[in-house]
């Protein structure tokens, strides 16, 4: 799997989560703190950020309990930044 691959998963799967209500590249982008062209060059595998790639790894070594574990402790680390 290619890191396109994931994030056009991972985006696919936000959609889901929006009710299927479309996100624009840009309001992705701009909810992950980069640009446009950053985030659409990742998506179409232009740009491989190794960062991510490595991140992908580690999730995909757990299991799904622990992966909703991870997350939710992510998302509490960003309510206090």
């Amino acid at each position: 799997m290619q890191i396109d691959d994931l994030f056009n998963i991972l985006h696919n799967s936000l959609e889901s989560q929006n009710n299927g209500k479309k996100i624009s590249l840009k309001d992705m982008a701009n909810s992950l703190g980069t640009s446009m062209r950053t985030y659409q060059d990742w998506k179409l595998g232009r740009a491989k950020p190794q960062a991510a790639s490595v991140v992908m790894k580690m999730l995909g070594k757990l299991d799904d309990d622990e992966i909703i574990r991870a997350v939710r402790k992510i998302n509490k680390l960003e309510e206090v930044l």
